[in-house]
């Protein structure tokens, strides 16, 4: 009986063991709450332009990463950086005191005679960037799962874009050097975004993203002393509007109750 009764105790006492160390490695089954830590974040999205930004180019795509808090009530503070990218440039005046009659303008390829008299294609790109910090919050209303759900995120900072003319072997004079300044649009300013979306972190810890939709307004102004194309300074201010499509995939490093950082 003696022999049985310790048999008993003992297992008994494993699966006490057990139990508290299951505890303490999945953590607790109820009573499920938000996860605190840093998650970083690479964003790419599809957008299309209006007001000004329409006047001078067509659809863009932007990508960067981007580096977030969350705290255990689901608020987000971070910053972002990212590139604008496009192709298709709509300047009507660009360049038009170096054209000639026959030099055509397709598939963002300008044609021009270079110095050694040969007609070649020019092309001109959109390019740009944009910088701010950002805040906001998921608001979620699953128990099981407290870190998904609608995300909204404001971001302010600053923005800049210019038309980059690509003449890679410099063999048009009048496109040389600091001559490309007279033809760029260089502009810049101060923007303030708004984004609205989902966000999920997978329980398997191997799908974590967000999608929704973006809104962005830059108030930015014109920086070339001179345009070279329309003879006369380039000053006005702007206001340019970016509204598109955004998806991003996290990286989360939460903290366990221990406080040490978990990557998922």
């Amino acid at each position: 009986m003696k022999t049985m009764r310790a048999v008993i105790a003992a297992s008994l006492l494993l699966i006490s063991s057990n139990c508290f160390a299951q505890a303490d490695l999945f953590g607790p089954t109820e009573n499920k709450s938000a996860r605190s830590g840093f998650i970083l974040n690479g964003n790419v999205g599809l957008d299309f332009p209006g007001a000004d930004m329409a006047k001078r180019f067509k659809q863009s795509f932007r990508v960067g990463p981007a580096l977030m808090y969350k705290t255990k009530s689901n608020w987000l503070f971070g910053a972002k950086f990212d590139f604008i990218v496009g192709k298709n440039v709509t300047e009507d005046s660009l360049m038009y005191n170096i054209r000639d009659k026959y030099t055509t303008y397709s598939q963002n390829l300008f044609e021009f005679i270079n110095n050694d008299g040969q007609r070649i294609g020019v092309p001109v790109y959109e390019r740009g960037y944009a910088v701010g910090l950002s805040a906001g919050k998921i608001f979620s209303k699953s128990v099981d799962h407290p870190d998904n759900g609608l995300t909204v995120l404001t971001t302010a900072g600053f923005m800049q874009h210019r038309i980059n003319i690509f003449d890679k072997d410099k063999s048009v004079m009048a496109l040389r050097g600091n001559y490309l300044k007279g033809y760029d649009r260089l502009s810049n300013g101060l923007f303030v975004e708004q984004y609205v979306g989902y966000s999920y972190f997978a329980a398997n810890k191997l799908v974590n993203f967000t999608v929704g939709l973006d809104f962005l307004a830059g108030f930015t102004q014109g920086r070339r002393d001179y345009l070279y194309d329309v003879m006369r300074p380039d000053h006005e201010k702007r206001l340019d509007l970016l509204y598109g499509l955004r998806a991003g995939w996290f990286i989360p490093m939460f903290r366990k109750k221990s406080e040490e950082m978990m990557f998922e």
